[in-house]
């Protein structure tokens, strides 16, 4: 046991790594959303070689009462923190490689920032952060006290599935400078939120109000590795709501620390995969042709920096096999309880993350597809499955299509919109009118070396930008003037920078289509700023 962190702003010094030319129009408009049916599912082994780690994932699942009961089916929410696709594989992740194979990925999901508490407040409230306000990890622009002064708390993905009668809860990370002596957010019946688990050992939950203290590996006999505690928690929701509001809905997030910096592994995890290598692509360890500013000062990687690359891959994979356990402990609790077959599963990361592409040392915060493109998996009554949808999705969707799985809506105007067209097997991959882009806000550079997302130069600290990832193209305008497009279909790999070969007349539908998408402020602005450039 340990006794409280002092100080009250949730955080304390930082105790590990940081972590040719085409242009492509998008489509216009947005069709409504339709009603997917209700259909059950189960899970089905993808090779031989993990058979045992989905014993627990395969069974002849019956209809649950809370169907019966409510018509509304669960809904549980793993977000994970820092999670980059390369870590999604069969080998490090063969729980959640089930679950891909049974549903929904979605190969077009973006974030809005590639920042923790900018990207978390536009999924709980399903807007982009010029209309949430919070654009840093702390400050008057950022972190919980921005949430909070402008208001966020009152209309939220929890407000409205409470207020649709689901019991929910709220378990791991919550928002950058809480701190576990501030109260519960609103919305949430269960809260077991920590404040500084990035080490994942020696932490607080604020459990339900009362601030409970974990220590070390093994006190006295317990296991208090954080993602392994979340594990427990989450599992013992599933089985008491099921025992005890048997015909209540649920809705569960699970915000686990891991993967983030400072990498830390449970301990039975910790030999793994000796002689892991870095998968790398060909942006890694090269140059950028005609770089932004900020990052002309990129060098080759040295021996030492590869060799903190491959070491802290290895950590970080090591450290997923514990939230894969998580998915394995929570599917296993749905399944034990008969609430399976009516619960949408959904897997996702609040960022990316870059290990030596474009000769950046390991760290997030740029617009590249590294840092913005993360997973989204869906599973569930009525999904498609192994289907991958490429229609563009980003974080301000999910509380719109949380709320449409619960029969809900939001209780005020938001900026993202409902993936569940998307989901059933009728759809088309890009349904016609589904607008065809994404926005990315960062406000930076990141100044304070007590935020866990501080990075230097080496690793990318870029100064504020706002950038369009479209269907072929990567559009970025700094606030130093500098312009960054590349062309994906020549480059996919976001190594040529090319906007000084834009004509006048495709930087000005560009920056329009930009400036659109910056003041949009309804569903259907957000969705028709994508066709501004047309």
């Amino acid at each position: 046991m340990s006794a409280a962190p002092p100080g009250g702003d949730g955080e304390r010094a930082r105790t590990g790594r940081s972590g040719g030319r085409g242009l492509r129009r998008p489509a216009r408009g947005l069709q409504p959303a339709t009603r997917t049916r209700h259909r059950r599912w189960r899970l089905a082994p993808i090779a031989a070689s993990v058979a045992c780690v989905l014993t627990l994932l395969l069974a002849v699942l019956r209809p649950p009462s809370t169907t019966a009961a409510t018509g509304k089916p669960n809904i549980v929410f793993v977000l994970t923190d820092d999670l980059s696709t390369n870590l999604v594989t069969q080998q490090f992740m063969p729980n959640l490689w089930a679950l891909m194979h049974q549903g929904t990925s979605f190969t077009n999901y973006f974030v809005s920032d590639s920042l923790c508490c900018p990207s978390r407040a536009s999924i709980f409230t399903g807007r982009f952060p010029h209309d949430t306000g919070v654009y840093t990890n702390s400050g008057a622009n950022g972190g919980y006290l921005a949430f909070l002064s402008h208001g966020d708390e009152h209309s939220t993905l929890a407000t409205d599935l409470h207020a649709a009668g689901y019991r929910t809860a709220m378990m791991g990370k919550y928002l950058n400078r809480y701190h576990v002596t501030d109260p519960p957010a609103p919305g949430w019946d269960v809260w077991d939120v920590a404040d500084w688990g990035y080490p994942e050992f020696n932490y607080s939950l604020n459990e339900n109000g009362q601030i409970v203290h974990c220590g070390g590996p093994n006190v006295k006999g317990k296991d208090n590795y954080l993602t392994d505690v979340l594990a427990s928690l989450g599992a013992s929701f599933i089985r008491t709501t099921a025992k005890n509001s048997p015909n209540k809905p649920f809705f569960l997030e699970v915000a686990t620390f891991a993967p983030h910096a400072p990498f830390t592994p449970s301990p039975k995890y910790a030999k793994l995969y000796p002689g892991l290598r870095y998968p790398k692509t060909l942006a890694f360890d090269a140059p950028t042709i005609n770089p932004p500013p900020w990052l002309r000062s990129a060098k080759p990687l040295s021996s030492t920096a590869l060799a903190v690359i491959a070491g802290d891959f290895r950590l970080r994979a090591q450290a997923v096999k514990s939230i894969d356990d998580l998915i394995g402990n929570l599917v296993g609790a749905l399944r034990a309880t008969g609430k399976l077959a009516d619960t949408y599963f959904v897997f996702s990361s609040d960022n990316g993350f870059h290990m030596g592409e474009h000769e950046l040392d390991p760290g997030k915060l740029t617009a590249f597809d590294t840092d913005i493109q993360v997973p989204l998996i869906v599973v569930g009554p009525g999904v498609a499955k192994d289907h991958q949808a490429s229609a563009f999705a980003q974080n301000v969707d999910l509380r719109s299509t949380f709320d449409e799985f619960a029969g809900t809506r939001p209780s005020e105007p938001v900026d993202g919109r409902s993936v569940v067209p998307l989901l059933s097997p009728s759809t088309p991959p890009v349904p016609q009118g589904w607008p065809q882009g994404a926005l990315i806000e960062h406000q930076g550079p990141v100044v304070s070396k007590r935020d866990p997302d501080y990075q230097s130069a080496a690793a990318a600290n870029p100064p504020s930008y706002r950038a369009l990832r479209l269907p072929g193209a990567l559009y970025v305008e700094y606030s130093d003037g500098s312009r960054e497009y590349y062309n994906l279909d020549a480059d996919p790999y976001e190594l040529d920078n090319v906007s000084g070969a834009l004509t006048r007349a495709e930087r000005s539908a560009l920056h329009r289509e930009l400036a659109a998408a910056m003041s949009c402020h309804t569903t259907a602005s957000c969705a028709a700023a994508f066709s501004a450039s047309g």
